[in-house]
């Protein structure tokens, strides 16, 4: 499998991509952990909102991929009208259908939106945005850079 450094300013590019992008309004942000919570953070900030929420899952153990998705610390949403949930990848799709379930069957009442900086379009759900289809198993900046 080849494996993909993904840097700090691709990733600060392609957050910017992706808020152009964006074209529907949204009251939260809430990103997938741990993938998605830099660019949670980030987009919270672009967008000034201070309704940023996680959301826990385990669906990798390093790079072996587990039989099933587990879903866990689900916030309090129930002032939210529109969410954009954001991860940093939907390679199979099974962890962003697993998370749009538990939150569709607790918040009913809530549209959730969704965006990913990389989507392989093999995956069972496509994000709704998403910038680029990822060419190998991608390194993230925020997993690799501190064992350097």
């Amino acid at each position: 499998m080849t494996k993909i450094y993904y840097p700090y300013e691709e990733f600060k590019n392609d957050l910017k991509t992706i808020t152009q992008k964006i074209d529907q309004p949204f009251d939260a942000i809430l990103g997938i952990a741990r993938g998605g919570l830099s660019m949670a953070q980030m987009l919270g900030e672009h967008y000034n909102l201070r309704t940023v929420y996680a959301i826990n899952t385990i669906g990798y153990e390093d790079t072996q991929k587990n039989t099933s998705v587990e879903v866990f610390n689900v916030p309090d949403l129930k002032e939210a009208k529109t969410v954009l949930v954001v991860d940093d990848i939907v390679d199979s799709g099974d962890t962003l259908v697993e998370v749009l379930g538990v939150l569709n069957d607790k918040y009913p009442h809530i549209s959730f939106l969704t965006a990913s900086i990389f989507y392989k379009t093999t995956a069972r759900i496509k994000p709704t945005w998403y910038v680029k289809e990822p060419k190998g198993w991608i390194e993230f900046f925020w997993s690799e850079d501190l064992k350097r």
